[in-house]
């Protein structure tokens, strides 16, 4: 694990899964990252294509101690998710006309991580909340391998 202060360059596949009203979609990517240990923290790190505009935008998963995960989007609108088990959490939707808070609810939450080969499993179901009023319905799945 002493490389990973340093950081080690990973495979990821991620998998996400959302519900907004009556619509859904699917979203799949596989990527290069760099997993980096930072004190107790694990932070999983990658840019994320846009198909359309072709601009890379940098996302950063930050997994703490305790079993939360921090998910940071910094684009144009710079998005802070914050994913506690069975908690709703205040997050942050930062966008060019200003900062729209919103939270998120968690009711499933499960993360493992083994050594030889460093890998990872992430399985995050979240809804997410503008105020009182639901957004979405979101699973994501991710993995990663050294």
């Amino acid at each position: 694990m002493d490389q990973l202060s340093t950081g080690v360059p990973v495979m990821i596949h991620l998998e996400t899964h959302i519900k907004q009203d009556d619509n859904v979609s699917d979203y799949q990517l596989d990527v290069d990252g760099q997993l980096v240990q930072m004190g107790q923290n694990l932070y999983l790190r990658y840019l994320e294509p846009n198909d359309e505009t072709g601009e890379k935008t940098p996302v950063t998963m930050k997994f703490t101690s305790e079993g939360e995960v921090h998910l940071t989007r910094n684009a144009e609108a710079e998005l802070r998710l914050h994913f506690v088990s069975g908690k709703r959490v205040t997050a942050r939707y930062k966008t060019p006309y200003g900062i729209m808070p919103i939270e998120t609810v968690t009711p499933y939450l499960e993360t493992s991580f083994k050594e030889c080969p460093f890998s990872g499993n992430v399985k995050i179901d979240y809804l997410l909340y503008a105020g009182e009023e639901l957004v979405g319905n979101y699973k994501i799945r991710l993995q990663f391998t050294a």
